[in-house]
Parts: C-alpha cells; sequence; structure tokens
C-alpha cells in the first residue's frame, strides 16, 4: 500500500461516478446492451456514530459496527472507530427500469430482474473498485458485504436480519429513511440499491436530514398512503409492517418464473417499491422542503 494521500469527498465520488460512467460491469445483459445504472447518491459516516450502537442494540448482537468488521480483516493495522469512515452510495433505478416494473401485477418485469442479478453484480464490482483505489491512495479499506464472514442471520424480532446491512449503512450515512415495507427511501426514491466500503481516511460526516428513522414515509408521517401494502402481490405487507417469509417465499416462486419467462438465472421482484409514491423522491412535502432548504432537525431519538 502506498503512503497516505489527501483524500477529499470530491475525490471518492469521482471514482464512483467514474466507474458507472465507463466500467464494462455497467450493462443489464439484454440486447440493447443497456447500462444498469446512470447516477449516484453518495453520503458518509464517522466510525464513532453513536447509531453504530444503536444497531447492535436494535438489530442485534451480530450486527457489525464499521470498528468490528474492519479489524477483523484488517487485523495489521491499528485503528480506532473515530479513524474511520463509512462510504455509502445508493444507484437509483432508471425511470425506464421503474417503468416497466409499474406495469407488473404478481412477478418483476425481464428489466428489474435484470438489475437485481447483474445490476448487483456491478454493485459488486463498483465496491471492489472503490476499495482498490483507496487502497492504491494509501488508505485501508474493506466492503463489508464481501467480507468472508458476512452473513444472514434468523432473527426472533425481524425474522431475517444480517451481520451489515447497505440499508441501514446509508440512513447512518444521511441518504435516507425506511418505508413501511423496510425499503430505504432516499432523495431518488425507493426504486434503488445501495452499497458501502469502511476506510481508513477522515471525511466530514453527511448529516443525517431526518428527526428520525421513518421520517420519509407517508404512513408513519401522517397515517396516510400504504400504496406499497396493495402493490404487494402476496400481502406480505400490511399496517404492522413487512413480513420478510412470506416475501421471502414469492421470491423463490419468482426466481422460477425468471427463468421459465425471461430464460436466465434471475430473481426479484419490486413491486413495492415502484407505482407508490415514494418511488422516485420523498413523499413527505415538509421533509422535502426542508431538506432542498438544507435545513437539519433536532437530534433524533434512540431507534425503537
Amino acid at each position: 500500500m502506498k503512503k497516505e494521500a489527501n483524500i477529499s469527498v470530491e475525490w471518492i465520488e469521482s471514482v464512483i461516478r467514474g466507474f458507472i460512467a465507463t466500467s464494462p460491469h455497467n450493462t443489464m445483459q439484454n440486447e440493447a446492451g443497456e447500462p444498469a445504472w446512470d447516477s449516484t447518491l453518495v453520503g458518509y459516516a464517522s466510525g464513532i456514530d453513536q447509531i453504530w450502537q444503536q444497531y447492535k442494540e436494535y438489530v442485534g448482537a451480530f450486527h457489525w459496527t464499521p470498528w468490528e468488521v474492519f479489524n477483523q480483516h484488517r487485523a495489521e493495522q491499528t485503528v480506532s472507530a473515530e479513524q474511520l469512515t463509512v462510504i455509502s452510495w445508493i444507484l437509483p433505478q432508471r425511470k425506464s427500469v421503474r417503468m416497466t416494473n409499474r406495469r407488473s401485477k404478481k412477478y418483476p418485469s425481464e428489466e428489474w430482474a435484470r438489475i437485481r442479478i447483474y445490476g448487483e453484480e456491478f454493485n459488486v464490482a463498483l465496491r471492489r473498485h472503490v476499495v482498490r483505489g483507496l487502497e492504491q491512495a494509501g488508505h485501508a479499506a474493506i466492503a463489508p458485504m464481501l467480507a468472508s464472514n458476512w452473513t444472514i442471520v434468523k432473527s426472533e424480532r425481524f425474522s431475517y436480519a444480517s451481520s451489515w446491512s447497505e440499508r441501514h449503512a446509508a440512513h447512518a450515512a444521511g441518504l435516507g429513511t425506511f418505508g413501511l415495507c423496510d425499503g430505504l427511501i432516499t432523495a431518488k426514491g425507493k426504486a434503488m440499491r445501495a452499497g458501502s466500503v469502511i476506510a481508513k481516511i477522515s471525511v466530514e460526516p453527511t448529516p443525517r436530514p431526518y428527526a428520525n428513522h421513518r421520517a420519509y414515509c407517508l404512513f408513519f408521517a401522517d397515517g396516510t398512503c400504504g400504496k406499497c401494502i396493495d402493490r404487494c402481490p402476496v400481502r406480505a405487507i400490511t399496517e404492522a409492517g413487512h413480513d420478510k417469509e412470506k416475501c421471502r417465499q414469492h421470491l423463490v416462486r419468482a426466481k422460477e418464473y425468471v427463468k421459465k419467462t425471461f430464460k436466465f438465472e434471475g430473481y426479484g421482484c419490486g413491486l413495492c417499491q415502484v407505482g407508490v409514491p415514494c418511488e422516485a423522491g420523498i413523499p413527505v412535502k415538509i421533509a422535502r422542503e426542508a431538506l432542498e432548504r438544507g435545513e437539519l432537525p433536532p437530534p433524533p431519538p434512540p431507534l425503537a
């Protein structure tokens, strides 16, 4: 690893955007040769942010803090939590892909299923690219989702949880809040995928422009909407929340449908992410306008 070079937000975001613009991995692998992604949102969270410990208490002891996973896999580095920054990004679904899935009633459109597989393959490549770029600049880095011991855990409270969540990392980095269906609602909407890297760098954290972890969801903001309930083909979403086991079983059937109908190995659903007010933006007017003005709310209460 080279001697450490100064790292700026502009440099990090140029690495991410440059890869989106030029990488041959950015493809839906369809006949038209369309890209999987064409834009991004990027945010940053400190390794000593209290939210990581809140996640551990709220989700489970198995959920890593940035310091835990970094030191598991970069033991040769002597670092404290305050020396770490989590770089998080959002890859918003392109409008043409969203439109195809809006028309779906039970299973995903071919375009959506391709994004779920090939778009995520690009996201994996992007994680590696960001780690490699940081390492070449002299900064140790890891992608938690690519760690050999990352795992999905059976959770009594949540049915399924994992040792690192890209959506939770994005929430910590000021990029969005959770909706009724558990999706992350961002400034570019809920139809997206997310990624992250932890690095030994010092970058100013992105302020979280929301007072609680559900601030952008109309259902939690004022009791209206609930459109994702109607969009779910198996009623895995109700006013009580998201039934992950029903959702998982539907994805198994979707895999069979995609192979039979579109002739490739894929799966997905995402019906709750489109045809809803939060598809491509923040539907809560007061929250959206506050974000546009750059206003910050009081510190949020602990997760509950």
